[in-house]
Protein backbone atom coordinates (compact mmCIF):
# COMPACT_ATOMS: atom_id res chain seq x y z
CA UNK A 1 0.00 0.00 0.00
CA UNK A 2 1.60 3.05 -1.01
CA UNK A 3 2.32 6.03 1.85
CA UNK A 4 -0.02 8.79 2.13
CA UNK A 5 1.21 12.15 1.24
CA UNK A 6 2.46 14.11 3.71
CA UNK A 7 0.20 16.13 5.90
CA UNK A 8 -1.48 18.55 3.52
CA UNK A 9 1.04 18.79 0.94
CA UNK A 10 -0.99 17.27 -1.45
CA UNK A 11 -3.74 19.12 -0.85
CA UNK A 12 -3.29 21.96 -3.85
CA UNK A 13 -6.63 22.74 -5.74
CA UNK A 14 -8.28 26.05 -4.73
CA UNK A 15 -10.59 26.81 -1.91
CA UNK A 16 -13.74 29.11 -2.56
CA UNK A 17 -13.54 31.95 0.01
CA UNK A 18 -17.37 33.04 1.16
CA UNK A 19 -17.37 36.23 2.71
CA UNK A 20 -20.72 36.40 5.27
CA UNK A 21 -22.50 39.25 7.01
CA UNK A 22 -23.25 38.30 10.24
CA UNK A 23 -24.61 41.44 11.86
CA UNK A 24 -24.37 45.00 10.99
CA UNK A 25 -21.09 45.47 10.52
CA UNK A 26 -19.78 42.24 11.37
CA UNK A 27 -18.28 39.82 8.84
CA UNK A 28 -16.65 36.69 8.41
CA UNK A 29 -14.93 34.83 5.80
CA UNK A 30 -14.89 30.78 5.25
CA UNK A 31 -12.99 28.71 2.72
CA UNK A 32 -14.16 25.30 2.78
CA UNK A 33 -12.30 24.27 5.51
CA UNK A 34 -9.45 26.62 5.20
CA UNK A 35 -8.86 29.34 8.13
CA UNK A 36 -11.23 31.11 8.98
CA UNK A 37 -11.56 35.22 9.39
CA UNK A 38 -13.53 37.92 11.05
CA UNK A 39 -14.09 41.27 11.18
CA UNK A 40 -16.22 43.92 13.56
CA UNK A 41 -16.81 47.77 12.46
CA UNK A 42 -16.25 50.30 14.85
CA UNK A 43 -17.49 53.63 14.97
CA UNK A 44 -14.40 54.91 12.99
CA UNK A 45 -12.12 51.95 12.84
CA UNK A 46 -12.08 48.20 12.10
CA UNK A 47 -11.03 45.08 14.38
CA UNK A 48 -9.91 41.98 12.19
CA UNK A 49 -9.27 38.49 13.36
CA UNK A 50 -6.75 36.40 12.38
CA UNK A 51 -4.38 37.42 9.42
CA UNK A 52 -3.75 33.86 7.45
CA UNK A 53 -0.34 32.97 6.80
CA UNK A 54 1.36 35.49 3.59
CA UNK A 55 0.48 39.11 3.06
CA UNK A 56 -0.79 38.10 -0.37
CA UNK A 57 -3.59 36.16 1.13
CA UNK A 58 -4.23 38.07 3.68
CA UNK A 59 -4.84 40.86 0.94
CA UNK A 60 -7.14 39.05 -1.16
CA UNK A 61 -9.70 38.82 2.07
CA UNK A 62 -9.01 42.31 2.34
CA UNK A 63 -10.26 43.10 -1.05
CA UNK A 64 -13.41 41.56 -0.36
CA UNK A 65 -14.26 43.11 2.93
CA UNK A 66 -13.40 46.58 0.92
CA UNK A 67 -16.79 45.99 -1.17
CA UNK A 68 -18.11 46.63 2.31
CA UNK A 69 -16.12 48.80 4.61
CA UNK A 70 -13.34 51.61 3.82
CA UNK A 71 -12.19 52.06 7.29
CA UNK A 72 -8.89 51.62 8.44
CA UNK A 73 -7.64 48.77 10.64
CA UNK A 74 -6.92 49.91 14.26
CA UNK A 75 -6.85 46.15 16.12
CA UNK A 76 -5.72 42.96 14.49
CA UNK A 77 -6.65 40.31 17.02
CA UNK A 78 -4.64 37.05 16.79
CA UNK A 79 -5.95 34.20 18.61
CA UNK A 80 -2.93 32.20 19.21
CA UNK A 81 0.89 31.86 17.97
CA UNK A 82 0.40 29.67 14.93
CA UNK A 83 1.91 30.43 11.52
CA UNK A 84 -1.38 30.06 9.08
CA UNK A 85 -2.96 32.03 12.08
CA UNK A 86 -0.41 35.40 11.95
CA UNK A 87 2.15 35.56 8.83
CA UNK A 88 -0.06 37.49 6.89
CA UNK A 89 -0.24 40.93 9.73
CA UNK A 90 1.80 43.44 7.95
CA UNK A 91 -1.05 43.36 5.19
CA UNK A 92 -3.50 44.71 7.81
CA UNK A 93 -1.83 47.79 8.37
CA UNK A 94 -3.06 48.01 12.01
CA UNK A 95 -2.18 50.15 14.63
CA UNK A 96 -2.21 47.54 17.00
CA UNK A 97 -1.74 44.12 17.09
CA UNK A 98 -3.42 42.45 19.87
CA UNK A 99 -2.31 38.89 21.38
CA UNK A 100 -2.36 37.24 25.15
CA UNK A 101 0.72 37.59 26.87
CA UNK A 102 0.69 33.27 26.73
CA UNK A 103 0.84 33.49 22.52
CA UNK A 104 3.24 36.27 22.47
CA UNK A 105 5.86 33.95 24.71
CA UNK A 106 5.53 31.14 22.57
CA UNK A 107 6.02 33.18 19.29
CA UNK A 108 9.29 33.77 21.21
CA UNK A 109 10.19 30.33 21.94
CA UNK A 110 8.87 28.67 18.95
CA UNK A 111 7.31 30.72 16.35
CA UNK A 112 10.13 30.12 13.84
CA UNK A 113 10.34 26.54 14.37
CA UNK A 114 6.32 26.73 13.85
CA UNK A 115 6.70 28.44 10.34
CA UNK A 116 8.96 26.18 9.43
CA UNK A 117 6.69 23.41 10.08
CA UNK A 118 3.50 24.37 9.04
CA UNK A 119 5.09 25.94 5.43
CA UNK A 120 5.96 22.19 4.68
CA UNK A 121 2.76 20.90 5.97
CA UNK A 122 0.47 23.57 4.35
CA UNK A 123 2.46 24.84 0.95
CA UNK A 124 -0.77 25.77 -0.58
CA UNK A 125 -1.49 28.17 2.27
CA UNK A 126 1.78 30.05 1.79
CA UNK A 127 0.95 32.00 -1.29
CA UNK A 128 4.13 33.97 -2.49
CA UNK A 129 5.92 32.99 1.23
CA UNK A 130 8.35 35.58 -0.14
CA UNK A 131 6.17 38.57 0.91
CA UNK A 132 6.41 37.64 4.84
CA UNK A 133 8.14 40.46 6.25
CA UNK A 134 9.45 37.96 9.58
CA UNK A 135 7.55 36.84 12.65
CA UNK A 136 4.33 38.80 13.52
CA UNK A 137 4.79 40.39 17.20
CA UNK A 138 1.86 41.31 19.34
CA UNK A 139 2.46 45.14 20.30
CA UNK A 140 -0.35 44.67 22.89
CA UNK A 141 -0.71 41.63 25.20
CA UNK A 142 -3.08 40.94 27.87
CA UNK A 143 -3.64 38.02 30.57
CA UNK A 144 -7.13 37.37 31.13
CA UNK A 145 -9.32 39.54 29.38
CA UNK A 146 -9.43 42.85 27.22
CA UNK A 147 -12.62 45.12 26.33
CA UNK A 148 -12.74 47.10 23.49
CA UNK A 149 -15.31 49.72 23.00
CA UNK A 150 -16.67 49.74 19.43
CA UNK A 151 -18.36 53.41 19.76
CA UNK A 152 -21.79 54.67 18.92
CA UNK A 153 -24.20 52.21 19.41
CA UNK A 154 -22.02 49.31 18.59
CA UNK A 155 -21.27 47.93 22.37
CA UNK A 156 -17.99 46.41 22.73
CA UNK A 157 -15.79 43.41 21.83
CA UNK A 158 -14.32 41.36 24.56
CA UNK A 159 -11.27 39.46 24.10
CA UNK A 160 -10.65 36.54 26.84
CA UNK A 161 -8.52 33.77 27.32
CA UNK A 162 -11.04 31.30 28.96
CA UNK A 163 -8.30 28.60 29.66
CA UNK A 164 -6.06 26.22 27.99
CA UNK A 165 -7.10 24.52 25.26
CA UNK A 166 -5.78 24.39 21.48
CA UNK A 167 -2.20 26.24 22.88
CA UNK A 168 -2.02 27.70 25.85
CA UNK A 169 -2.40 30.96 25.04
CA UNK A 170 -5.73 31.12 22.73
CA UNK A 171 -8.53 33.73 23.02
CA UNK A 172 -11.96 34.64 21.47
CA UNK A 173 -13.18 37.75 20.58
CA UNK A 174 -17.10 38.32 22.32
CA UNK A 175 -19.63 40.37 20.53
CA UNK A 176 -22.32 40.79 23.91
CA UNK A 177 -24.54 42.74 22.36
CA UNK A 178 -24.41 40.58 18.96
CA UNK A 179 -24.35 37.37 20.80
CA UNK A 180 -21.35 36.31 18.48
CA UNK A 181 -18.55 34.72 19.29
CA UNK A 182 -15.37 34.70 16.91
CA UNK A 183 -13.65 31.44 18.86
CA UNK A 184 -10.65 30.58 16.99
CA UNK A 185 -9.46 26.99 16.86
CA UNK A 186 -11.00 26.49 20.21
CA UNK A 187 -13.85 25.18 18.39
CA UNK A 188 -14.07 24.14 15.00
CA UNK A 189 -17.02 23.19 13.03
CA UNK A 190 -17.67 20.16 11.03
CA UNK A 191 -13.87 20.05 10.46
CA UNK A 192 -11.44 17.81 12.35
CA UNK A 193 -8.81 19.37 15.64
CA UNK A 194 -5.42 19.79 14.91
CA UNK A 195 -4.21 19.26 18.98
CA UNK A 196 -0.85 18.83 17.96
CA UNK A 197 0.21 21.89 20.59
CA UNK A 198 -2.87 20.95 22.65
CA UNK A 199 -3.80 20.70 26.38
CA UNK A 200 -6.26 17.70 25.88
CA UNK A 201 -7.84 17.69 29.43
CA UNK A 202 -8.24 21.44 30.06
CA UNK A 203 -9.86 21.82 26.67
CA UNK A 204 -12.06 19.30 26.42
CA UNK A 205 -13.74 20.27 30.38
CA UNK A 206 -12.99 23.57 31.52
CA UNK A 207 -12.46 25.78 28.70
CA UNK A 208 -14.94 24.63 25.95
CA UNK A 209 -17.69 24.51 29.72
CA UNK A 210 -16.87 28.60 29.61
CA UNK A 211 -16.66 29.14 25.67
CA UNK A 212 -20.30 27.11 25.89
CA UNK A 213 -21.37 29.43 28.57
CA UNK A 214 -20.91 32.67 26.98
CA UNK A 215 -24.35 31.48 25.03
CA UNK A 216 -23.31 32.56 21.57
CA UNK A 217 -26.20 32.52 18.59
CA UNK A 218 -23.67 32.52 16.08
CA UNK A 219 -20.57 31.28 16.59
CA UNK A 220 -17.07 31.07 13.65
CA UNK A 221 -14.50 28.60 14.58
CA UNK A 222 -11.11 28.33 13.28
CA UNK A 223 -12.20 26.27 10.39
CA UNK A 224 -15.57 24.77 9.22
CA UNK A 225 -18.88 26.14 8.81
CA UNK A 226 -20.72 29.06 10.81
CA UNK A 227 -23.07 27.77 13.30
CA UNK A 228 -25.87 29.43 13.71
CA UNK A 229 -28.54 29.62 16.27
CA UNK A 230 -27.92 27.17 19.97
CA UNK A 231 -28.56 24.19 18.56
CA UNK A 232 -25.87 24.80 16.00
CA UNK A 233 -23.55 26.44 18.28
CA UNK A 234 -23.89 23.89 21.07
CA UNK A 235 -23.02 20.98 18.61
CA UNK A 236 -19.97 22.54 17.40
CA UNK A 237 -18.84 22.78 21.06
CA UNK A 238 -20.25 19.17 21.63
CA UNK A 239 -18.71 18.15 18.42
CA UNK A 240 -15.51 19.62 19.61
CA UNK A 241 -15.47 17.85 23.18
CA UNK A 242 -16.17 14.71 21.75
CA UNK A 243 -13.19 14.73 19.09
CA UNK A 244 -11.15 14.86 22.44
CA UNK A 245 -12.61 12.83 24.85
CA UNK A 246 -12.36 10.26 22.19
CA UNK A 247 -8.75 10.69 21.73
CA UNK A 248 -8.24 10.71 25.26
CA UNK A 249 -10.05 7.51 25.75
CA UNK A 250 -8.36 5.34 22.93
CA UNK A 251 -4.93 6.72 22.83
CA UNK A 252 -5.23 6.58 27.19
CA UNK A 253 -6.59 3.06 26.73
CA UNK A 254 -3.14 1.74 24.43
CA UNK A 255 -0.85 3.72 27.15
CA UNK A 256 -2.38 2.25 30.43
CA UNK A 257 -1.87 -1.58 28.65
CA UNK A 258 1.32 -1.32 27.46
CA UNK A 259 0.86 -0.51 23.99
CA UNK A 260 2.78 1.50 21.38
CA UNK A 261 2.31 5.40 19.84
CA UNK A 262 1.10 3.48 16.61
CA UNK A 263 -1.30 0.98 18.55
CA UNK A 264 -2.80 4.30 19.88
CA UNK A 265 -3.01 5.87 16.60
CA UNK A 266 -4.25 3.15 14.72
CA UNK A 267 -7.51 2.82 17.15
CA UNK A 268 -7.20 6.19 17.47
CA UNK A 269 -7.98 6.45 13.64
CA UNK A 270 -10.92 3.48 14.03
CA UNK A 271 -13.12 5.16 16.67
CA UNK A 272 -12.90 8.68 14.78
CA UNK A 273 -12.84 8.22 11.37
CA UNK A 274 -16.55 7.40 10.84
CA UNK A 275 -17.83 10.17 12.26
CA UNK A 276 -14.45 13.06 11.26
CA UNK A 277 -12.93 10.98 8.26
CA UNK A 278 -14.41 13.25 5.79
CA UNK A 279 -13.66 16.47 7.67
CA UNK A 280 -11.29 19.19 6.28
CA UNK A 281 -7.45 17.87 7.73
CA UNK A 282 -8.34 14.70 9.36
CA UNK A 283 -5.65 12.59 8.16
CA UNK A 284 -3.14 15.74 8.04
CA UNK A 285 -3.92 16.27 11.73
CA UNK A 286 -4.42 13.05 13.67
CA UNK A 287 -0.49 11.63 13.60
CA UNK A 288 0.55 14.88 15.30
CA UNK A 289 -2.71 15.29 18.04
CA UNK A 290 -1.92 11.70 18.97
CA UNK A 291 1.54 12.42 19.75
CA UNK A 292 0.97 15.51 21.69
CA UNK A 293 -1.52 13.38 24.03
CA UNK A 294 0.72 10.57 24.29
CA UNK A 295 3.27 12.87 25.28
CA UNK A 296 0.97 14.58 27.86
CA UNK A 297 0.42 10.86 29.35
CA UNK A 298 4.16 10.72 29.65
CA UNK A 299 3.72 13.29 32.02
CA UNK A 300 5.20 15.87 29.59
CA UNK A 301 3.11 19.11 30.24
CA UNK A 302 3.99 21.10 27.09
CA UNK A 303 4.19 20.59 23.97
CA UNK A 304 7.04 19.51 22.81
CA UNK A 305 7.87 21.76 19.29
CA UNK A 306 7.66 21.12 15.90
CA UNK A 307 10.06 21.04 13.65
CA UNK A 308 10.15 19.97 10.00
CA UNK A 309 12.32 17.03 11.09
CA UNK A 310 10.23 16.01 14.08
CA UNK A 311 6.88 16.54 11.46
CA UNK A 312 7.93 13.88 8.90
CA UNK A 313 9.56 11.39 11.96
CA UNK A 314 6.16 11.34 13.46
CA UNK A 315 4.43 10.89 10.25
CA UNK A 316 6.15 8.01 8.46
CA UNK A 317 5.70 6.36 12.00
CA UNK A 318 2.25 6.68 11.95
CA UNK A 319 0.66 7.48 8.93
CA UNK A 320 3.64 6.61 6.41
Amino acid sequence: MAAKPFASSADLGVKEQTLEVLADGVYALTAEGDPNLGAIEGEDFLVCFEALATPVAARRWLAKLREHTDKPVRYLVLSHYHAVRVLGASAFDADVIVSSEQTRHLIAERGQQDWESEYGRMPRLFEEPESIPGLTWPTLTFRDRLTISLGGDRGELVLEFLGRGHTEGDIVAWLPKQEILFAGDLVESQAALYTGDAFHFDWAAGTLDRVKALGAQQLIGGRGKIARGRAEVDAAVEQTRDFLLTMQRTVGEAHRSGGTLKDAFTATHAALAPQYGSWPIFEHCLPFDVQRIWDELDGIERPVIWTAERDRQVWDELQG
